[in-house]
């Protein structure tokens, strides 16, 4: 059995069942005690709450998300860190991923792709607006009701935007969805989502991912090549203008997709109200579509004179064939001369057709040779250009090893790419010094390489036990721990036991072992919480069940008595506070129970309305509050126990009050029925109130 199953996490979350896992993390399901409702709790596994970084990025996401408050994004309600468990407190979500809704639907329609896309992006607009990134954007992480609304979840590798950021690149993400630049180790921003968004639109329209393979590296490097075929390859039923908003938004390079969230929703919107629509901007759609018009058979002159007339091409003419008439030879003399004729044309035409021959061959070997040497030309020309080029993108590695590491390092070596490998504690080298480099000084490199160095932490600081600061005055606290050379950080919280501005506990707890120059989390009382609910009806109820029900409440000041009565031992027979009546968790509430020490002689049935009886107390008038209705109803007045009615009475629509006349002895309980259902029981006490002396 799971350990965390059963548990009762801060004395308020109360941990039910397993309902998902994750790589860092297990979400469970629990209820929270003091507002009574259904939660989701992510704890942090065993193996990386060990992990100071670990733990401090779990610290991140609950930070990170507690910023946001939007419908299409996952509500965090609470962030805890301590030894027993680290975990985050979100709604609990009735509904199914994305990822889940794809499989079991496959391509999914325009319309719902299109329905899902809006929200997503107005989430991450929202986020982004904040200046968090969500870096993760994938199907698994989608969220979608079953009112058809969706919500973006697990911010796990969230991070707030900050240009100091740049120099410590990670490439995190589900590699289906990742952007090129993450693939990379670059710079990401805003727009980063924006891809993985379009990512998530491409395989809702296609049925599957734009980029796939055998291994993760094989589809990173195709994230970073880029050239996905078109959805509609897949798919031919996309519209134009939704495919080319998933194109602009996976384009390659960072400065051709969207902007913003707001500039992408934009078109979203356009689309929405015309479906029909083509943008005008220029994406990998517009170059996979443009047609390029096929050359006809070449017109002679008169034919385009005909063209520029009608605007047709006319159909070639037919060739013509040309003869000569024959004629009769009469005399011996006209056939010999035709013979010699006949014979000089052929020789001509010989002589003629040779020297067409030698000229057509001469003219073909300058040509070749002439296009050998361009081309011998062009090569040696590229060559050294390349060399050139080359050799003048080359630049000498600076000597960084040594110097002190400072923000403004990247500015002034604008020609590298200055990466940090993790920071270390060393006794020869102060804090902030670069202790090694690679590629190390004077070497040659590419303009725009990457220079990784190694930072000194300074010498490893002196461990020691943190004292114990409960209960004291929280700026004293803060002031010491900072003349001690810690990183006192206040953080605000509610609290029953301390007063406000008393520090109620610290995160590293009283005897840890904490360094020097640790951050160490004060937690100061702002006083108790008010956290209202509505009374429960206890009454009738076994002592040991409501003890439960008003722990369940939150209720924190409850004084359990025990009274005399003819009910059975421990059964409640009183509250102090009416059923359903709001109040304050920590108002003192009281709860009355039989000891079952006397049994009171029941009331005769014969005697409701004050005859003479026996009596101890002659009869008067009650007063009992009854529930309001807009309709009449019949209430049934009977004696503690049982089912014998006393009185009916019909109550009026409206009335909050009934009036009636009792007479009785001792302590007497009567129950209460509504249209022949159990209302509540009330207690009317007949003994003899003494005179007060000297009155």
């Amino acid at each position: 059995m799971d350990q965390y199953i059963g548990r009762l996490l801060d004395g308020r979350y109360e941990i039910l069942e397993i309902i998902g896992t994750g790589g860092m993390a297990v979400v469970y399901k629990a209820r929270c005690h003091r507002l009574n409702r259904l939660v989701a709790i992510k704890i942090l596994k065993d193996e990386f709450a060990r992990d100071e970084e670990f733990r401090r990025r779990f610290r991140a996401e609950g930070e990170a998300v507690a910023m946001l408050s939007h419908p299409n994004i996952v509500q965090v309600y609470d962030v805890s860190t301590s030894d027993s468990a680290n975990f985050i407190v979100m709604e609990l979500i009735d509904g199914i991923s994305l990822k889940e809704y794809m499989e079991k639907k496959g391509i999914l329609n325009w319309k719902e792709t299109l329905h899902f896309s809006l929200q997503i992006a107005k989430g991450l607009e929202h986020a982004h607006s904040r200046g968090i990134i969500h870096r993760d954007i994938k199907p698994h992480n989608i969220m979608v009701l079953k009112n058809g609304s969706v919500k973006v979840m697990d911010f796990g590798i969230a991070r707030v935007m900050n240009k100091s950021n740049t120099l410590t690149k990670e490439a995190l993400g589900s590699v289906h969805y990742i952007s090129p630049e993450q693939a990379k180790g670059g710079h990401t921003d805003n727009r980063s989502d924006l891809y993985s968004l379009g990512v998530v639109m491409y395989e809702m329209m296609a049925g599957r991912p734009p980029y796939d393979g055998e291994s993760a590296v094989s589809v990173a490097i195709q994230h970073i090549n880029g050239g996905a075929p078109l959805p509609s390859s897949y798919n031919p039923n996309i519209p134009t203008g939704l495919e080319q908003i998933i194109m602009k938004a996976m384009a390659l390079e960072v400065r051709d997709r969207y902007v913003s969230a707001t500039e992408m929703l934009q078109d979203m919107e356009e689309f929405r109200k015309n479906p029909a629509i083509v943008f005008d901007y220029h994406t990998l759609l517009d170059d996979a579509t443009r047609k390029i018009p096929t050359a006809g058979i070449p017109m002679t002159t008169a034919e385009k004179k005909v063209q520029a007339r009608t605007g047709e091409r006319p159909a070639p003419a037919p060739q013509r064939r040309t003869g000569t008439a024959a004629r009769p030879a009469t005399a011996q003399r006209d056939s010999e001369i035709v013979t010699r004729v006949q014979q000089r044309s052929r020789q001509a035409q010989k002589k003629k057709d040779s020297e067409r021959s030698r000229v057509a061959t001469t003219a073909v070997v300058i040509c070749s040779a002439v296009a050998v040497f361009a081309i011998i030309l062009f090569l040696i020309a590229l060559f050294n250009g390349a060399l050139l080029n080359q050799e003048k993108d080359m630049v000498e590695v600076p000597y960084l090893t040594g110097g002190l590491y400072s923000e403004s390092l990247l500015e002034a070596h604008p020609d590298f790419n200055i990466r940090l490998l993790p920071q270390q504690y060393s006794d020869s080298h102060p804090k902030d010094e670069i202790i090694s480099q690679e590629p190390v000084g004077g070497s040659k490199v590419q303009r725009g390489s990457d220079i990784w160095i190694t930072v000194s932490m300074g010498p490893e600081p002196e461990v020691r036990k943190l004292d114990n600061f409960v209960g004291a005055d929280a700026e004293e606290a803060y002031k010491l721990l900072d003349s001690q050379g810690f990183k006192p950080l206040k953080k605000r919280e509610a609290s029953y036991v301390y007063e406000e501005g008393v520090v109620t506990r610290t995160d590293p707890a009283a005897d840890s072992e904490v360094a020097e120059g640790q951050t160490i989390y004060i937690y100061v009382s702002t006083g108790p919480e008010v956290v209202e609910v509505s009374m429960p009806n206890v009454i009738g109820l076994e002592l040991s069940r409501a003890k439960e029900l008003m722990a369940q409440m939150g209720f924190t000041n409850v004084r359990y008595e025990p009274t005399e009565s003819s009910r059975p031992e421990n059964e409640v027979v009183y509250q102090s506070v009416a059923k359903n009546e709001t109040l304050d968790v920590s108002t003192e509430v009281i709860i009355q129970y039989s000891s079952g020490a006397v049994e009171t002689a029941p009331q005769e049935s014969g005697n409701p309305a004050g005859t003479e009886s026996d009596a101890t107390v002659p009869p008067f008038s009650v007063s009992w509050v009854v529930p309001e209705s807009t309709e009449e109803y019949r209430l049934d007045v009977c004696l503690g126990g049982t089912r014998d009615v006393l009185f009916s009475k019909i109550i009026a629509p409206g009335a909050k009050t009934v009036l009636l006349d009792l007479s009785g002895s001792g302590v007497v309980y009567y129950d209460l029925y509504i249209n022949g259902e159990f209302a509540e029981t009330k207690m009317v006490d007949f003994t003899p109130k003494k005179a007060e002396s000297g009155s």
